[in-house]
């Protein structure tokens, strides 16, 4: 078994692996209901930015407030698709997510493990040998139970 300092023995990640299911599992990293909410967010900002420019006065604009206003816009639209379109894997290698950029940890390299239940977002906070953590959205009720068994496995005393 674990000692506070090391890293579950190979018997144990396999029976990790096991007791998550059939691998690879994969999923949607954020719930429904918050790529949903992101999306109305996102609309709600448009209409209004939309309106209040239709509305505003006949006098010029000022430009480097436009470029901002529009700038933010994309930036939350970035956000939002990625938050679309992201899925989390676990498998008998490790664990991946698409996002910006790929998050992916090799078992190998985890070092401890903590299951994070926010709000808007179940996370499972991975800190590998390096010291650098990588955190992993779990948008699915399977992915959410097996960062809990992941998070039991790697607990770090």
């Amino acid at each position: 078994m674990t000692t506070p300092d090391t890293t579950p023995a190979v018997e144990d990640r396999a029976a990790l692996l096991r007791e998550i299911g059939p691998l690879p599992l994969s999923g949607q990293a954020w719930p429904d209901w918050v790529r949903i909410l992101a999306w109305v967010i996102l609309a709600v900002l448009g209409v209004q930015v939309v309106t209040t420019a239709i509305r505003a006065p006949a006098q010029p604009f000022d430009t480097v407030l436009a470029v901002v206003v529009v700038l933010c816009f994309v930036g939350l639209l970035f956000v939002s698709w990625h938050m679309q379109t992201s899925i989390t894997t676990i498998d008998e290698r490790g664990l991946r997510q698409t996002w910006f950029t790929r998050r992916e940890v090799a078992w190998e390299d985890v070092r401890y493990a903590r299951f994070v239940p926010m709000l808007f977002s179940k996370r499972l906070v991975v800190f590998t040998h390096r010291g650098r953590p990588v955190i992993f959205q779990g948008g699915t009720r399977e992915l959410r139970s097996a960062f809990v068994k992941i998070a039991h496995v790697y607990r770090h005393g």
